[in-house]
């Protein structure tokens, strides 16, 4: 028989309760690959109980479980680096709320909205201060194309994510699906290597940031800059701009490496020249 999730989350359940039976397809198909064993205590009370093989199932499980969400985490750090390389201020983790319109708008709410909350693996902002230039943007990753799949089918939880930024990106691990697979509001990026490869931008939407986002990334804590950060970005000089002895040139991370296309026109902020400081007269 073969073991769906259903099975290995009734047998997880089984060993962490105290195994009443519940009598059901899925248990009955547990007892007869015996993964599980009925139990009859002094009083003749019923109880299931798991067998060795079950325990064998419930740790290849756990391990399987842990190697998928170390892939994860180290995928989620990279992309996390990469916008702090950016001048981004990013997040991880955070728990946001973002307003969608109502499924059955009420005469008496205006606007009709409902509220979603939605769990991005990575949020970044820029870094300044002015309001219509903070760009919001989302990156989701994915290592196995199950997960995958049952993301893109959580309708609300896409169009949480569009209605929180001004970009949403899907972070894949290398062959676990095509372009084609996600659709084309996200942009879509792979890891191959130490490389992350743009293989389609995100479309970019003008978007401020609603109140309760602000807020809750107020309460949060955003990721801690690299120690290595200062020298993250040190390569060689080209020839015809040596440097002086004893002096380092920063050379620009190329734009795919940061996430966002490499076509993206630069923002009006980022082109607008430096005013001198106003000096106050005597």
């Amino acid at each position: 028989m073969p073991l769906t999730t259903l099975h290995r989350r009734r047998l997880r359940d089984i060993w962490r309760s105290a195994g009443w039976p519940c009598r059901d397809a899925i248990e009955l198909e547990l007892l007869a690959a015996g993964l599980v064993h009925r139990h009859l205590d002094a009083q003749g009370r019923e109880t299931l109980h798991v067998s060795d093989a079950g325990l064998q199932v419930l740790a290849t499980t756990l391990q399987r479980n842990r190697a998928a969400f170390d892939a994860h985490e180290a995928l989620v750090a990279r992309v996390a680096l990469a916008m702090q390389r950016a001048g981004r201020v990013v997040w991880r983790g955070l728990k946001l709320r973002a307003p969608l319109p109502a499924l059955q708008p009420s005469p008496t709410e205006s606007p009709a909205v409902r509220w979603v909350q939605a769990m991005p693996d990575v949020f970044s902002i820029r870094h300044t201060s002015v309001e219509d230039y903070v760009e919001p943007v989302v990156h989701e990753i994915k290592v196995r194309r199950a997960d995958l799949l049952a993301d893109l089918r959580k309708a609300d939880k896409g169009a949480a994510y569009l209605a929180m930024s001004s970009q949403c990106w899907y972070v894949l691990a290398a062959g676990i699906a095509d372009v084609e697979d996600v659709p084309a509001c996200y942009g879509v990026m792979v890891a191959e290597g130490s490389a992350l490869t743009v293989l389609r931008p995100a479309p970019c939407r003008a978007m401020r940031l609603p109140f309760a986002v602000w807020m809750a990334l107020a309460r949060a804590t955003a990721e801690p800059a690299s120690d290595l950060d200062g020298q993250d970005g040190l390569a060689a000089v080209p020839e015809q701009a040596q440097a002086p002895p004893g002096v380092a040139v920063l050379a620009p991370a190329p734009a795919a490496s940061l996430g966002f296309s490499p076509q993206q026109p630069m923002s009006s902020e980022a082109a607008r020249p430096l005013e001198p400081p106003s000096v106050a007269t005597p």
